[in-house]
């Protein structure tokens, strides 16, 4: 864990400095941006004498940011929603990537850039998942909600650092799922799980060079009920490298530690050549 968050604290130091921070005057109302993207990947082997498996996958993303500025207030809200699925010859299709999450952030300037702030954050999974025949998950199960007052901290909208020291957070899983023991920290039997802790939501997108961006998100949250030294991480990184309007390479990468749901890190990495349309 501490080697991730060095690695985190580093990059961003890195990235801070690859570029000169340009000002952004604030522009008062809607202000939306969006990508839908489908990344493919295919591999075919005939008569190969290294081995190979016939394979083909694909993942569609949506990543949607509508904010608005009146004032002093300010409400970044961001839509993030992908979904992927991979066949192997003689093999069923199998799922990669499922992921729904909705983020709002509103604050009220304090003083120079810092602003009194509350978040919510909600996030679920879209279709069932099955190991070894079992289902373990299911679309709302598990839900999971966080909600609390703090300070933010925001540059501009490609860069914001927002602390909650006091979050509620809920988890939300079907009483099926519980049945049989605990799931992702539900008690046995249960549907729910309460937990009060402190929340870091950190967000930061540069262009590296051009053509190239890489978008930066980190959530920290640490449960004052229970084992508060067990930090909550997940940490993404999306680079996209446009090759022109509607085509590019994009690599994503996220890193998960959540001790209620598995005992160690969850990592996923996908990249391909994708089809982008911008809006």
């Amino acid at each position: 864990m501490k080697k991730l968050l060095a690695i985190a604290v580093l990059f961003g130091a890195l990235t801070a400095n690859a570029q000169e921070e340009k000002k952004e005057e604030p522009k008062e109302g809607w202000k939306r941006n969006g990508n839908i993207s489908f990344l493919f990947n295919q591999s075919a082997f005939n008569n190969w004498l290294a081995g190979g498996t016939n394979n083909i996958s694909g993942t569609i993303g949506l990543n949607y940011d509508f904010n608005y500025t009146k004032g002093d207030w300010t409400w970044d809200n961001k839509l993030i929603a992908s979904y992927g699925l991979t066949k192997l010859k003689g093999e069923e299709m199998k799922k990669t990537d499922d992921r729904l999450e909705l983020n709002s952030l509103v604050g009220k300037k304090a003083i120079g850039n810092w602003y009194y702030s509350a978040f919510f954050n909600f996030k679920t999974q879209m279709s069932s998942t099955d190991v070894n025949g079992e289902q373990t998950s299911h679309f709302f199960s598990p839900a999971y909600f966080q909600l609390g007052p703090g300070m933010l901290w925001k540059k501009h909208d490609n860069l914001k650092v927002n602390i909650a020291p006091a979050t509620s957070k809920l988890i939300i899983m079907h009483g099926h799922l519980t049945e049989m023991g605990d799931a992702f920290g539900v008690a046995q039997g249960e549907t729910t799980r309460y937990e009060l802790g402190a929340a870091l939501n950190a967000y930061y997108k540069l262009d590296v060079m051009k053509n190239v961006s890489v978008e930066n998100i980190l959530n920290l949250y640490s449960n004052y009920l229970e084992d508060f030294q067990n930090v909550d991480i997940d940490y993404t990184v999306n680079v996209v490298m446009k090759v022109n309007k509607y085509l590019s390479a994009n690599l994503s990468m996220q890193a998960i530690y959540d001790d209620n749901a598995f005992e160690g890190f969850q990592t996923r990495e996908v990249f391909g050549l994708g089809i982008n349309y911008g809006f």
